[in-house]
C-alpha cells in the first residue's frame, strides 16, 4: 500500500509531504490540527458562522486536515454550554458552510464526533450517564455531579447516535470522522477500569472493556461504507492509578487496526489528570517536546495504521525528528495553532522556525484548575478567530476567569430556565 510505501522509502518524509490513506484519500503535508473544544454553537447548538471563519482561517494558514471540536452526538448530554451537536434536529445547512469553509486550500476537514459520558458540569446536568456510577475524582466531584450507570439498551442507542452523526456528517460534506476515545470523555470510561466496573459484557476483563468502542466503530462503517475515513482519538494512558493502561491501550490500538480504522491520533491523560496539555509530564520528555513518543514508537512495531502523534510539539526540528524516524506519520498540533493561525505554513517555509507558549496562571492553581485555564484561555482565542481577528498572546488569566465564571453563571440560569 502506499502509505506504507511512504514510510519505508530512502527519504524521510518532511512537513509538507503529501500523504496517502490506506483508501486512496490524499493528504497534501503532515500537518493536523487536533481537536480543540471552539465552544461556538448557537442556542439550538448548530455551528455559528464564526465556526466557517474560523476554519476557513486554519485551511489558509496550510494545515493538511483539520479536526473539528468534539461535536456532541446527543444534545441531552452536552460537555459545555455552547456545544456543537449533531443528530436530527439539526440545521445541516450550517454544517454544509463549515464543511466547505473548511476545506478551502486543498485542506481536509474531519468531524470529531463525543459524548461525555460524566464529564458534565454539574449546572448542565443533574445526573449524567456513564458505565457505571461512580464520580469522578481528584476534587472534580465538586464541580460534576456523580453518574448513574448506563441500562444496556441505553448503550445500544448510544452507538445508533454515534453511527447517525456519523452519516449526517458525511451528508454535510466533512471528509471523515474520528471517534474521541480519550480524554476522560465516555469511550475512554468504557475501556477504563477505574471508571468501568460493570458486570456485564460491557465491562470487566479488557475484552469487554473495548467492545463499546469496537461496536461504536462497526456502526458507522456500516453507514458511511467502506471508502469513508474513520479515525479515533485514544489515550496511550490514563496516567491513572487502576485507570486504562498503555498496555491495554496498545491492545485496543491492534484490536481496532484489525477492524480497519483508517487513522489512530494518539493522546493521553485525563481531567483527573491531564498529561494531553503538559501537566505531570517529565521534564526530559518536555525538551523533546512530543509527550507520548515512546507509546507510538511502540505502536509503530504493531500496526501499519497511520498514525498521528499530539501533544508538546513547538518546533520544526523536534517535528521533522519525529516524522523522519517514521514513528508517526502526522504531527498533531493545537494550542499552538490558536496563538497562531499560520503556524503550519511557517513551519514548512522555515527549518529552523519554533513558536514557544506562556505558561499560564492567575498566581493561584487551584483557581487555575477551577476555570480550566489551560483550556478556556485559547477557546477565547479561538473566539476571536471566529470573529475574524487575530489571536492575542498577551489576553489576560484574570480576564479569562472572570468571563468564564459570568458565562458559567449565565449558562446554569439557562439551563434552570429551560
Amino acid at each position: 500500500m502506499q502509505h506504507a510505501q511512504q514510510r519505508e522509502g530512502n527519504t524521510p518524509p518532511s512537513l509538507s509531504s503529501p500523504f496517502s490513506l490506506p483508501n486512496g484519500r490524499v493528504l497534501k503535508n503532515r500537518m493536523f490540527k487536533s481537536a480543540m473544544s471552539e465552544q461556538l454553537g448557537d442556542r439550538q447548538h448548530n455551528p455559528t458562522e464564526g465556526v466557517a471563519t474560523l476554519y476557513a482561517r486554519w485551511a489558509k494558514g496550510g494545515v493538511g486536515l483539520s479536526m473539528t471540536g468534539n461535536v456532541m452526538i446527543d444534545r441531552t448530554a452536552l460537555g459545555e454550554p455552547n456545544n456543537i451537536v449533531l443528530d436530527d434536529q439539526s440545521d445541516l445547512a450550517m454544517f454544509e458552510q463549515w464543511a466547505l469553509s473548511g476545506k478551502a486550500e486543498g485542506s481536509q476537514l474531519w468531524m470529531q464526533l463525543n459524548h461525555p459520558g460524566k464529564q458534565i458540569p454539574s449546572f448542565l446536568c443533574e445526573v449524567p450517564v456513564a458505565p457505571s456510577a461512580m464520580s469522578l475524582g481528584e476534587g472534580l466531584e465538586k464541580g460534576f455531579n456523580k453518574p448513574r450507570a448506563l441500562s444496556e439498551k441505553e448503550i445500544l442507542d448510544l452507538i445508533r447516535k454515534f453511527a447517525r452523526s456519523a452519516e449526517l456528517a458525511k451528508r454535510a460534506g466533512f471528509d471523515g470522522v474520528q471517534i474521541h476515545a480519550a480524554h476522560g470523555y465516555l469511550v475512554n470510561q468504557f475501556l477504563s477500569s477505574r471508571h468501568n466496573q460493570r458486570g456485564d459484557q460491557w465491562g470487566g476483563t479488557l475484552e469487554n472493556r473495548m467492545r463499546f468502542v469496537l461496536s461504536v466503530y462497526q456502526a458507522i462503517r456500516e453507514k458511511v461504507g467502506k471508502d469513508f475515513p474513520i479515525g479515533i482519538k485514544l489515550n496511550s494512558a490514563d496516567f491513572m492509578k487502576g485507570g486504562f493502561s498503555e498496555e491495554e491501550s496498545m491492545e485496543v490500538v491492534k484490536a481496532l487496526a484489525g477492524a480497519g480504522i483508517d487513522l489512530i491520533e494518539v493522546s493521553g491523560g485525563t481531567y483527573e489528570s491531564p498529561s494531553m496539555v503538559g501537566h505531570n509530564v517529565k521534564e526530559s520528555t518536555l525538551k523533546r517536546e512530543a509527550y507520548f513518543l515512546d507509546y507510538i514508537e511502540k505502536v509503530r512495531e504493531m500496526v501499519e495504521t497511520p498514525l498521528v502523534l499530539t501533544g508538546g510539539f513547538r518546533s520544526a526540528a523536534a517535528m521533522s525528528s519525529a516524522l523522519a524516524s517514521k514513528a508517526t506519520d502526522f504531527v498533531g498540533l493545537a494550542r499552538t495553532m490558536a496563538v497562531d493561525p499560520d503556524f503550519p505554513n511557517k513551519l514548512m517555509s522555515n527549518e529552523h522556525y519554533k513558536q514557544e507558549l506562556r505558561p499560564l496562571t492567575t498566581g493561584h492553581s487551584g483557581l487555575d484548575r477551577i476555570a480550566m485555564l489551560d483550556i478556556v484561555w485559547y477557546e477565547f482565542q479561538l473566539a476571536r478567530m471566529a470573529r475574524g481577528l487575530m489571536p492575542k498572546p498577551n489576553l489576560s488569566e484574570w480576564g479569562v476567569f472572570f468571563r468564564t465564571l459570568v458565562s458559567a453563571g449565565i449558562s446554569s440560569f439557562r439551563k434552570r430556565r429551560a
